[in-house]
């Protein structure tokens, strides 16, 4: 199979029919074997059902539903256990990052031989105060202690060589720094690509001010784990695929 979109979700069931119409128009142009798997974080607002209405409809969307919200990280580590692509890639479910970038994604994997792909958003349609100024915050601290020169760890719209996400462990909310788990791993080729960040459709962010405030000890935590230790998943409950 030639690609895995991984798509961690919680109250998302507005953007999920357009999200994957898109991504089926983009990725079956381009002539890729494809699945897409949806990770239900425990939502409430129905999007398990909206999964299951997509899995009838496109034989290639595959669901997992966790029985209540464990976080991020956890929807991306089952999610990438899943997958079954040469290339991975990742993308939030809120229609801010755009399927268009896929094709060139998968071209940097494939053809210029990158381990990993960020997106950068660089030009944002978020609060200034809230997430922008975090943020770059963050980005700023992740090179500084890691040496790798992405301009946007958290951008959600990721490409990956299939070997990395089986060769990774995501826990915690340690999802923002996988660049970093990716490099400890011995997959050292990573690299960036400018990407469109489109403007939230439906609903409201998820962000909140804590994240301003862990950021940056998450981030020591993963280079300490990363360099002197592997710490065991934790296990989740989930029905589904």
């Amino acid at each position: 199979m030639d690609l895995s979109i991984v798509i961690p979700l919680y109250n998302e069931a507005e953007s999920l029919p357009e999200l994957e119409a898109w991504i089926r128009r983009v990725v079956e142009a381009e002539g890729l074997t494809y699945e897409i798997i949806m990770v239900d974080d425990g939502s409430n607002d129905g999007s398990w059902a909206v999964v299951e209405q997509l899995k009838t409809r496109n034989p290639m969307v595959r669901g997992i539903k966790f029985q209540r919200n464990y976080g991020k990280a956890a929807g991306l580590y089952v999610g990438f256990q899943a997958t079954r692509g040469e290339v991975v890639i990742t993308m939030d479910a809120d229609l801010q990052d755009s399927p268009d970038e896929i094709p060139e994604l998968v071209r940097m994997i494939r053809e210029e031989g990158y381990d990993l792909v960020s997106g950068w958003k660089k030009v944002r349609h978020d609060p200034v105060l809230s997430k922008n100024l975090p943020s770059k915050f963050y980005n700023w601290t992740a090179r500084r202690l890691t040496g790798i020169q992405l301009h946007d760890f958290n951008c959600g719209l990721k490409a990956y060589r299939g070997q990395v996400v089986h060769s990774i462990e995501v826990y915690g909310d340690m999802h923002r720094y996988i660049p970093v788990l990716a490099k400890w791993a011995g997959f050292r080729k990573i690299g960036e690509k400018v990407v469109q960040h489109q403007e939230r459709k439906y609903g409201e962010t998820k962000f909140g001010i804590e994240r301003f405030i862990r950021g940056p000890l998450d981030l020591l935590s993963v280079i300490f784990i990363s360099r002197f230790a592997k710490l065991p998943m934790h296990f989740f409950g989930t029905i589904g695929l």
